[in-house]
């Protein structure tokens, strides 16, 4: 009964992100570029940047690695950061007149903000998949493989085994981490929290 309702409750997660964090932006994203709104189109591509770190999660999860748990709480806590870090977008976007728009994007960013923070939460139990010898085996832990596999098997070919779907997500997280330092130490001191060099 208790594996039911976690099973629930994890693909009940999986279809919120794929609403809040995929769909909900990439509709707000083509209304800003139609409508022009140059900060917002810059807040949106921030988002997608930090939001790749869910996309390369999913290939990681798909081969049942551990690691992959950690970078699922990580862009959990950094995608809210990316919404709101930037004080000049912040200022452009506030400073524009009251539109349906304008509405959108900010209840959006309320609500992923929201979100992010109560899965956040909800995820630090699950830290032990990653940390805890032997954990990623437990019905606990294989619950959150099962929708990546299925992503699998719906739109990547079979052919490959999850361990290379696996490692094309670590190779993306080096990447991804690699960047984000660069950012964070030497980036982030040239421009401070102005997004115009994004």
């Amino acid at each position: 009964m208790q594996d039911e309702i976690l099973r629930a409750l994890v693909w009940t997660d999986y279809r919120l992100a794929l609403l809040f964090m995929v769909f909900i932006p990439l509709t707000l994203m083509i209304w800003a570029l139609i409508k022009k709104k140059e900060a917002m189109v810059r807040l949106l591509i921030i988002y997608w940047r930090v939001a790749s770190l869910l996309a390369i999660t999913v290939f990681i999860l798909i081969a049942a690695w551990p690691i992959g748990f950690v970078s699922s709480l990580c862009a959990y806590i950094l995608i809210p950061i990316s919404l709101w870090f930037w004080v000049d977008l912040n200022d452009e976007i506030d400073d524009q007149p009251q539109s349906s728009l304008k509405l959108a994007i900010t209840s959006w960013r309320w609500a992923i903000t929201i979100y992010c923070t109560l899965v956040a939460i909800a995820s630090i139990p699950f830290l032990r998949c990653a940390f805890v010898s032997g954990a990623i085996k437990t019905n606990f832990c294989q619950v959150w493989t099962e929708a990546p596999l299925v992503f699998r098997e719906w739109f990547l070919t079979d052919r490959f085994e999850p361990g290379v779907w696996g490692f094309l997500g670590v190779v993306g997280l080096i990447f991804y981490v690699l960047y984000l330092s660069y950012f964070v130490l030497i980036r982030l001191g040239k421009q401070g929290r102005s997004a115009m060099e994004q």
